[in-house]
């Protein structure tokens, strides 16, 4: 479950299931959340041409998801970006966000498919996190079909 900060004078998430800690600061700033842009508009090029406030949204629906998860998984998520930017260099003598998109492409395609599990799983935690923040915006769900059953399920269970 993913869990909301509450806006000022509201109380914390009442779901014991929640790992929500109200110190947690955002995971995706300054950098690291350019950067997360720049991976999402390879990994789904529509994320391209959001708006600002569409481009907010997204990143504000990966730090939810972020902020439930320990520590260590967010430490390791920052030094995964950290070598999923600059690991293309050794190759191309740039970092991956300033490669042309063929190159930026053909990097990621490595990483998808790399031959080391740590950067493969890496990688497809990266692309997750990435269609978690675009098609999880309530918005998105109308333009490709998707309608969730507002009632419990009911079709589903009267089979």
């Amino acid at each position: 479950m993913i869990a909301r900060r509450p806006d000022a004078g509201e109380s914390a998430p009442r779901d014991p299931w929640v790992r929500y800690n109200p110190r947690i600061l955002p995971f995706l700033t300054g950098r690291r959340r350019d950067f997360f842009l720049a991976l999402a508009a390879r990994i789904v090029p529509e994320t391209g041409v959001l708006d600002a406030a569409a481009c907010d949204r997204l990143v504000a629906l990966v730090d939810e998801m972020l902020a439930t998860r320990p520590s260590g998984v967010r430490r390791d998520l920052g030094l995964f970006l950290v070598v999923l930017r600059w690991l293309p260099a050794l190759r191309h003598g740039r970092p991956l966000d300033l490669l042309d998109p063929a190159r930026q492409d053909a990097a990621l395609a490595w990483f998808q498919d790399s031959p080391l599990p740590l950067l493969r799983q890496g990688f497809w935690g990266v692309k997750t996190l990435v269609f978690l923040g675009y098609y999880g915006r309530p918005e998105i769900g109308e333009t490709i079909g998707y309608r969730p059953s507002r009632d419990g399920n009911r079709l589903l269970h009267a089979r």
